[in-house]
Parts: C-alpha cells; sequence; structure tokens
C-alpha cells in the first residue's frame, strides 16, 4: 500500500470512531464506582465504543484510542497548528501526551478487578520535527513487563509513511485502587 492509501485507511478508522463516540457518553470521567467492577481492558473497550465518558485530554488535543488489545494500545492523533512552538513545529508536550496516553492505556489493559496504576517515569526520545504538514501519526504503545507492583512500557510515534519521529518507555507503579465507602 502506498503512503495516500495508508492515509486514507487511517482517516476512515478515525472518522468511523469519532462517529461512534459522538452517539456515545462524550467527554468527562466516568465514576470510579460504575468502572470498578471492569478490567482494564473491559473498561477501554467500553470507552471505545461510546458506552462510558472518554477523558477530555484526547478531544483537547485531538488524538484518540483507536485500537486496544491486551498489553497494547494505538493513538491516533492530528498534530495541527494548535500545538506547535516558536520553532514552528509541534510542541514537546504534545509528542508526550501521545505517547504517555498510548503506554498508558497499553498497561491499563492488563489490570485486573480492583487494579490501576499510574506513570511515575517517563522518557522521551523525539528524532525528527512533527509539523502540521503531516496530517496523521500513530503512537502504537506495547507492555514489556506487568507485574504486581511495576509495570514497563514502550512506544513509538510514526507516520503514515513508517516514518519514526518519535520513541519513549515509561514505568508504570501498579496499585491496588480504593474500596469506595
Amino acid at each position: 500500500m502506498t503512503k495516500d492509501d495508508i492515509l486514507a485507511q487511517w482517516l476512515a478508522e478515525e472518522s468511523d470512531l469519532i462517529n461512534t463516540l459522538q452517539s456515545g457518553a462524550g467527554p468527562g470521567i466516568t465514576p470510579l464506582q460504575e468502572v470498578s467492577s471492569m478490567t482494564g481492558l473491559e473498561m477501554m473497550q467500553k470507552m471505545m465504543l461510546g458506552k462510558i465518558k472518554t477523558p477530555t485530554l484526547g478531544h483537547t488535543l485531538n488524538f484518540y484510542l483507536l485500537e486496544l488489545s491486551e498489553g497494547r494500545a494505538v493513538f491516533q492523533g492530528a498534530p495541527n497548528g494548535d500545538y506547535m512552538n516558536p520553532m514552528g513545529t509541534i510542541h514537546g508536550g504534545w509528542f508526550a501526551a501521545i505517547l504517555d496516553s498510548a503506554m498508558g492505556c497499553a498497561v491499563h489493559s492488563k489490570m485486573p478487578l480492583g487494579r490501576g496504576y499510574t506513570t511515575a517515569e517517563l522518557s522521551l526520545n523525539l528524532v525528527r520535527a512533527l509539523t502540521p504538514e503531516v496530517s496523521r501519526v500513530r503512537a502504537i504503545g506495547q507492555v514489556l513487563h506487568c507485574g504486581r507492583q511495576l509495570a514497563t512500557t514502550e512506544a513509538k510515534l510514526v507516520g503514515p509513511d513508517g516514518t519514526l519521529y518519535a520513541h519513549a518507555t515509561s514505568t508504570c507503579l501498579v496499585f491496588d485502587l480504593k474500596k469506595s465507602a
């Protein structure tokens, strides 16, 4: 497939997801008591189907969870002019947000009932400037290890032609969720 074919496929998948989300629960925070009866994978799948609220960060920064399986998450984003730094390229914070989201959701997909996680360390390498001329990129996160207390994960940010723009690693703390009163 050519770069244009891949981009067309990416845009169609994104459009389908956005249509599903717009007819669903919308952005916001789903109460902990509602999601506490779900595994992390079940929760993320319900988000993608619009059955529970989706985090506002992705809506704000124009990226969405597009694919999910146990230990793997793929986000797609549009690095548009709203996220540029004074040098005329996409700000490193946008790179960090989409990559951290992919890695975090990959870890979240491994969480059993009653367990949660948080990012404890994030290491990011920007290897190529990103401009709004690249209409879409994908952050592909994958869990390397998920134990009782720590999870490690990695992600890469790529364009439809396979160009690598950044890669990252993360360590997450894994813990028991607080029981609601």
